[in-house]
């Protein structure tokens, strides 16, 4: 596959994409280059480029799922990893970069190309328990599922978020996924065989973030 390099400027720093001349969003410049800028920035354009024109409401998604991240980043070891994992964990969305119809593995795809860290391939694979929708589906995840504070505020992050990027709470997040999708989806089915591990991981974030109010 012919491979090009797509490069965003904003605010002085430029942040480099690598993808198929099929994937190039219509209007982006390309270049020869590799991965540069800081982690985040480069996670919140990478995100903007491929889904604020073309999935408008995926996006406001996305940016209300980093302000919950933001929210705890005083909670996990790599507050960086952490904002970046969430401006990042809808990616494979995005349609030019579909490829498996599971969007948690396009966009850990994606972010393995871009010679992302593994972790970050892995917190995007693994967001908001996608193992086991991926089982439903017959998806092998190849990376990690780390199970660590970090990725319990992610999945927190993702699912105290409604589509439209407001805040709410896990189990009414549960609720309108399984009313949008219609019970007998597999991601309705999923999300349902999926609750107890996103409750366990939201209560967990919630009481470190209790514990970090009264310190």
């Amino acid at each position: 596959m012919d491979y090009l390099q797509l490069s965003v400027v904003s605010n002085r720093h430029e942040y480099v994409l690598t993808c198929s001349r099929a994937a190039r969003p219509e209007g982006v410049r390309c270049y020869g280059g590799g991965m540069s800028g800081d982690l985040v920035g480069w996670a919140e354009h990478a995100a903007r480029l491929y889904l604020a024109s073309t999935l408008p409401q995926r996006w406001q998604h996305v940016q209300g799922v980093v302000r919950q991240a933001q929210a705890a980043a005083g909670l996990v070891d790599d507050s960086d990893l952490l904002i970046a994992s969430a401006w990042l964990h809808d990616i494979g969305y995005a349609p030019e970069l579909d490829r498996t119809g599971f969007h948690p593995i396009d966009g850990a795809v994606f972010l393995e190309g871009q010679d992302a860290p593994a972790r970050l391939c892995g917190l995007v694979a693994h967001h908001s328990c996608a193992r086991v929708e991926a089982v439903h589906r017959g998806i092998e995840i190849d990376w990690l599922d780390e199970q660590t504070p970090l990725r319990d505020a992610l999945w927190w992050a993702d699912m105290t978020t409604t589509p439209t990027g407001e805040r709410t709470d896990v189990r009414s997040r549960i609720n309108e996924v399984q009313t949008r999708y219609g019970l007998r989806h597999v991601v309705a089915q999923s999300v349902a065989e999926a609750a107890p591990e996103l409750l366990a991981a939201a209560e967990r974030t919630e009481g470190l973030l209790g514990q970090l109010a009264h310190r």
